[in-house]
């Protein structure tokens, strides 16, 4: 029998399904990999997902395994060689973005422990568990993303928008937005 899954799942792609079915809503309480998330969804603005997924190992490659205190020590000869690597999004913003982002989680950890422990205290350190039936009904953004992408912008992070930051909160598991039809919706609120 078919797993029954998300409708934003391309079913042809093996990079989509396993990132749909193993990682996606799964929550993420390590620096380093929420670091990882939020580099990639700022990456994906304007673009596909897949895109970003079938560029992934080029990321991870280029940055460090998205070792923060690494990405922030970053400079300028680093950053121009990094807009001529086809291995990741050559988008010049995005690519200051991470390396300012690194740099505004160091400044995160040293005033409140964690990086983790400042994002997840939006939600009490508990997943949001919505309900949504069709994928129609999930929002591109919520009051809480507003929130938490105007707190994050006031610490320097860039490419953070509500929407970016929503998408972001989805993939670490802050919310989630599996539809209920989902397998993955069961399985995933068992682990929160």
């Amino acid at each position: 029998m078919m797993k029954s899954r998300c409708k934003w799942v391309n079913p042809n792609s093996k990079i989509y399904i396993d990132y749909h079915d193993k990682e996606w809503g799964v929550p993420v309480y390590d620096d380093q990999l929420l670091f990882e998330y939020l580099t990639l969804e700022g990456a994906q603005a304007g673009l596909s997902w897949l895109t970003i997924l079938k560029k992934r190992d080029g990321y991870r490659s280029l940055f460090e395994a998205f070792d923060i205190r690494k990405v922030a020590a970053f400079d300028e000869q680093k950053i121009k060689a990094l807009k001529n690597n086809p291995a990741i999004i050559r988008n010049e913003l995005k690519i200051r973005s991470t390396v300012s982002n690194a740099k505004a989680i160091l400044n995160i950890q040293k005033e409140e422990g964690s990086f983790s422990q400042f994002l997840w205290s939006y939600v009490n350190h508990q997943p949001i568990v919505n309900s949504w039936s069709t994928i129609s009904n999930v929002p591109a953004s919520t009051k809480l993303s507003d929130s938490i992408s105007k707190d994050l912008k006031k610490k320097g992070f860039k490419f953070t928008g509500s929407t970016i930051v929503y998408a972001f909160m989805q993939a670490v598991g802050m919310v989630n937005d599996h539809t209920t039809d989902c397998f993955r919706y069961t399985t995933i609120r068992g682990k929160s």
